[in-house]
């Protein structure tokens, strides 16, 4: 769900939706907003120097920041908790290489850099854990910040894709997943944290996996060529993962459903013959069709994507509607965009624009008033 990544295009920086995605944080050359996702309200605004993580703890007063360093006060070695009513910082945390990605929740503060991950605790900021991972270039992680499953997900390799989950409370490693035959390129925890989704490098296959078994629910093939995973996104569920959310850099928005039916029929076709043949075998039995919705941003241009809503019931409608969802965007192009999706029993899809907003132009707006 969240991304840090330096650009010399770009006008965003990084960009990130908090925990419940209710509001999301960007980062640019100047410094860093905050928006409303439901109004496109400018909620906050620094202008400060260059900042390439902007990490918001749900929707209270507490940021963790870490800057470009394109300012020599806003080192990329230096994470500051920042608290937006103040406009202050509370505390600051040194490192001796630049932070990848940070992480937050109500109890655990994760810091990762190329070859650690730092778990803290978020009230006193006592060290519960240092992580010795493989080199990790790209920072890249998931994390759970559901109470009953509080899961760190970090890279296992350099040359396969494998996943090392952590429980942060228990601070012990819970599983190793063994999800791709090439490097990770993207992970993602659903809301209750009892599924992971991984893409590898060659963005052709995703997979779901059940933590608390570590074994495969689900394997997708996004496309025949290889694309470059920007993001996963879980749609919000109580018990399972309904819809899962691919963006790629052809552009694209890929809907993948994890329906019980879909569950049941996969499993059925593939468990005898996973026993004995290969992970990719095993993978032409899964489903592989999904929904696309192409030229949803400029291809390369990258991209934070969530389903902030979703709704299964049928309706009234002439033509019955068995999904509908809401999915947000965010380019780094410097755009905010909120789709509705709807799909019929016929597992047709129509997409629609429903709210647009231009990040940049929005804080002017606001500036000037």
């Amino acid at each position: 769900m969240r991304m840090a990544t330096q650009s010399s295009y770009h006008p965003i920086i990084c960009a990130s939706f908090n925990q419940d995605n209710s509001c999301f944080a960007i980062g640019t050359r100047d410094g860093f907003k905050i928006f409303d996702c439901t109004t496109g309200k400018l909620l906050y605004e620094q202008v400060i120097g260059a900042f390439v993580i902007v990490e918001m703890l749900y929707r209270s007063s507490l940021l963790a920041i870490v800057g470009a360093g394109e300012q020599p006060s806003l080192s990329p070695r230096r994470l500051c908790l920042f608290n937006t009513v103040s406009g202050t910082a509370l505390r600051e945390l040194n490192f001796l290489t630049s932070i990848l990605a940070v992480r937050v929740s109500r109890k655990r503060l994760i810091v990762v850099l190329q070859e650690q991950a730092y778990i803290y605790d978020v009230n006193s900021l006592e060290i519960k854990r240092i992580i010795d991972t493989v080199p990790n270039l790209k920072g890249l992680c998931a994390f759970s910040a559901n109470s009953e499953n509080p899961y760190l997900a970090l890279p296992a390799s350099v040359t396969k894709g494998s996943v090392l989950v952590y429980n942060v409370i228990d601070l012990q490693s819970h599983c190793e997943i063994h999800a791709h035959r090439s490097p990770l390129a993207a992970l993602a925890f659903s809301s209750n944290g009892m599924y992971i989704a991984t893409a590898s490098e060659q963005g052709t296959i995703i997979r779901v996996h059940l933590i608390s078994e570590a074994t495969k629910s689900y394997s997708f093939r996004r496309g025949t060529y290889p694309s470059t995973i920007f993001s996963l996104s879980f749609g919000p569920s109580a018990d399972r993962p309904d819809i899962l959310l691919a963006t790629s850099s052809s552009g694209s928005l890929h809907i993948f459903p994890l329906g019980l039916d879909l569950n049941d029929r996969s499993k059925k076709s593939s468990s005898f013959l996973e026993n004995i043949m290969s992970g990719s075998v095993s993978d032409a039995l899964d489903p592989s069709h999904h929904l696309v919705f192409h030229h949803a941003f400029p291809a390369g241009v990258k991209s934070q994507t969530v389903i902030r809503k979703t709704d299964k019931a049928n309706t009234s409608m002439s033509e019955p509607v068995a999904l509908r969802a809401t999915v947000s965007v965010i380019s780094f192009s410097g755009y905010f965009q909120e789709y509705g999706l709807r799909v019929n029993h016929k597992n047709e899809a129509a997409w629609s624009l429903e709210h647009e907003l231009n990040l940049l132009t929005a804080v002017a707006e606001k500036s000037s008033t």
